[in-house]
């Protein structure tokens, strides 16, 4: 038995989950889709036995998208419609699912790949140079999402044309103090 194969079924579980939230949230197409890239350049560095990279960028990635996940309040949203009283929709009781085991997924794997990473490659040295450089990956992978996320056409994210934003401000009512 190859010593990452649990390594291997945790990327492809993050893979399929994934890819389930892009059909059932086909307005976060280009999102969900983008986020499994990470994952399957795991599965990737794993086939190739660039177990190092792998490991490092499996840790850092997963506490990276917890982080996200947290400050952006998906997981207590998540938390709240799967416990609240059954008023929501199936879909969205099923995004929430999906994002409470990926968020298990991703600690999962946090703890896989730490205790691969310690038990193989620690001691040798090169954890500080696999550190950093995972980290630069990671942070410029995750920088782009951002980027994705919050740009300008952060309202809606789906393939297809893109409608032209118009200003609308609300109404609210002015006080005149001056009449012409």
């Amino acid at each position: 038995m190859r010593p990452y194969r649990d390594i291997a079924i945790l990327a492809g579980a993050q893979i399929v989950c994934f890819l389930l939230l892009t059909h059932l949230e086909p307005a976060f197409f280009l999102i969900h889709l983008y986020q499994s890239i990470v994952y399957t350049a795991i599965l990737v560095l794993l086939f190739y036995m660039e177990d190092r990279w792998a490991y490092m960028i499996g840790m850092l990635a997963s506490v990276v998208w917890l982080a996200m996940a947290y400050t952006s309040g998906m997981l207590g949203r998540a938390i709240e419609q799967l416990f609240a009283p059954r008023t929501s929709s199936l879909a969205v009781n099923l995004v929430g699912l999906l994002a409470l085991v990926t968020a298990l997924l991703a600690v999962l794997m946090i703890g896989f790949c730490g205790r691969h990473w310690k038990k193989e490659y620690s001691g040798l040295g090169k954890t500080p140079s696999t550190f950093l450089v995972s980290l630069g990956i990671v942070l410029a992978y995750y920088g782009i999402l951002s980027q994705v996320v919050l740009g300008p056409d952060s309202k809606r994210m789906s393939v297809g044309k893109r409608r032209r934003r118009t200003f609308r401000p609300c109404y609210i009512p002015r006080r005149r103090f001056f009449h012409p």
